[in-house]
């Protein structure tokens, strides 16, 4: 078992291990991965059965003066990483993906990234 600092960090660990234990990627439909920290906001497209990350996004690599509707903040770069991981995901032909959240509630800057993927014109 590994140690833990908090309930908090062990409790999304498990979630996530459960969550993973039914979502996989292939090549046509990857996982959407997404990672949060305190100052930034990562989000990966991984085809599991090659072990290959296909995309990788950074919030601080991206253009965050582009229009992110009534959202602001923090909750507004996750909107526009979506948007841009999206862009991407096209240009190398991905259209439809399997949406990971990583433990992490859908709620706040998770279901932002989700919701600009979607604008993006992902298809989950």
């Amino acid at each position: 078992m590994h140690i833990y600092k908090n309930k908090k960090t062990y409790s999304r660990n498990s979630r996530h291990a459960r969550i993973r234990s039914r979502v996989s990627g292939t090549a046509l439909r990857p996982r959407l991965v997404v990672t949060r920290s305190l100052r930034a906001m990562f989000a990966q497209l991984i085809d599991d059965i090659s072990s290959k990350t296909l995309v990788s996004l950074h919030s601080k690599t991206i253009d965050t003066n582009a229009d992110a509707g009534e959202r602001t903040g923090n909750v507004a770069t996750a909107y526009l990483l979506g948007k841009a991981l999206a862009e991407v995901a096209k240009a190398k032909g991905v259209n439809s993906v399997v949406f990971d959240r990583a433990g992490y509630a859908y709620h706040g800057r998770v279901k932002a990234l989700a919701d600009g993927a979607r604008d993006g014109g992902l298809i989950f």
